[in-house]
C-alpha cells in the first residue's frame, strides 16, 4: 500500500482547556505515526470551544478500529465529539437536481479530472434534458416526475438509501421533507442561489434586485429541518450596481453558486469540515 493511502484524518472538538494537543499528540507518537498537518482554533482561550484537524500518516498498517480504541480515553477525558476518517476513502456522491444544469456540469467535470474524490452511483433528476450529459460521463441517470405537489420521496429514497454516503442537491428544486432528512439520516449539502441567512426560499435574484443591494452571494450549506437554514459551508459573493437587471443577476449569480458548491463539496471530501451546533469550522 502506497503512504498516501495509509493517511488518516482526525478531526476534534471540546470546551478548550490545557493539556489536548499535548494529549492527541502523545497518542499519534506513541502509535509510531508522523503528523502531517494540524490546524487547531479556540473561539476563546478560556473557556472557548476548541476544534482540530489532524492528517497523521503510520510508519506500519493500523486499522480504524486501532486508532479509535486509542483515541477514545483521551475523547473521554475531555468530553470531546471526534471522528477518524482514512484520507483517501473514496465515498458515494448522490446528486439530485432540477432544470438549471451549470452546477451539475461543473461537480461532473470536476469529478471526471478527479479534483472531487468520490464516486457517483448515479444523477437523480425531475428534469430529463440532463440525460445527455450525464450519460457523457458514463454514470446512470434516473428521472422521476417530481414537482411539489408529489415529490416523490419514497421512490427517492429507494435510490439513495442504501447507495450512498451523502447526497448533493446541486439546484434541485423541491424541499425534501422532515420524515425524508430522518429517514436518509446522512448529511446533504445544498446549494442555495442567495447569500444566507438573506433571501431565503425562491426567488432571492429577484428580491435581491428589490432591495437594492450591492453584493449578490451563493451558499451552500448543510441541509436541515428548516428552509435554508442549514450549517453554511462556503460562501461566494460579487459586487453589482444599479445597471444590473434581474437577467444579469442570475448570469453572475451561476459562476457563484457553481464555485461556492465545489468548494463545499472538496471540504466535506477532504474531511476538512467540522460541525458545531449550526455552524462550521472548515480548515
Amino acid at each position: 500500500m502506497e503512504k498516501i493511502d495509509r493517511i488518516y484524518v482526525l478531526l476534534f472538538q471540546c470546551v478548550d482547556r490545557m493539556g489536548i494537543v499535548a494529549e492527541i499528540a502523545g497518542v499519534i507518537r506513541d502509535l509510531g505515526c508522523n503528523i502531517i498537518t494540524a490546524d487547531q482554533y479556540s473561539t476563546d482561550p478560556e473557556g472557548g470551544h476548541f476544534f482540530m484537524r489532524v492528517e497523521f500518516l503510520p510508519e506500519a498498517e493500523i486499522t480504524e478500529a486501532d486508532l479509535a480504541a486509542r483515541f477514545a480515553p483521551i475523547a473521554k477525558k475531555f468530553d470531546a465529539a471526534w471522528l477518524i476518517r482514512r484520507k483517501q476513502d473514496i465515498p458515494r456522491m448522490g446528486i439530485l437536481v432540477s432544470g438549471p444544469g451549470h452546477c451539475l456540469q461543473e461537480i461532473l467535470y470536476l469529478w471526471s479530472i478527479k479534483e472531487l474524490r468520490c464516486d457517483i452511483p448515479f444523477v437523480i433528476s425531475n428534469d430529463d434534458r440532463h440525460f445527455k450529459l450525464v450519460s457523457q460521463y458514463n454514470i446512470p441517470f434516473h428521472y422521476i416526475r417530481a414537482d411539489k405537489n408529489n415529490r416523490k420521496e419514497e421512490e427517492l429514497m429507494a435510490l439513495v438509501l442504501n447507495k450512498t454516503d451523502f447526497l448533493v442537491l446541486a439546484r434541485y428544486m423541491l424541499v425534501l421533507s422532515e420524515n425524508f432528512l430522518r429517514e436518509y439520516g446522512k448529511d446533504i449539502i445544498n446549494i442555495h442561489h442567495g447569500f444566507l441567512p438573506s433571501f431565503k426560499g425562491a426567488d432571492p435574484y429577484q428580491k435581491a434586485l428589490e432591495q437594492g443591494v450591492k453584493v449578490i452571494g451563493a451558499t451552500a450549506h448543510f441541509v436541515n429541518d428548516r428552509l435554508d437554514d442549514g450549517p453554511i459551508i462556503t460562501q461566494e459573493v460579487e459586487a453589482i450596481s444599479h445597471k444590473d437587471d434581474l437577467a444579469a443577476l442570475i448570469s453572475k449569480g451561476r459562476h457563484l453558486e457553481k464555485k461556492a458548491l465545489a468548494l463545499g463539496i472538496a471540504a466535506y471530501l477532504d474531511h476538512r469540515i467540522i460541525r458545531c451546533g449550526n455552524k462550521t469550522i472548515v480548515f
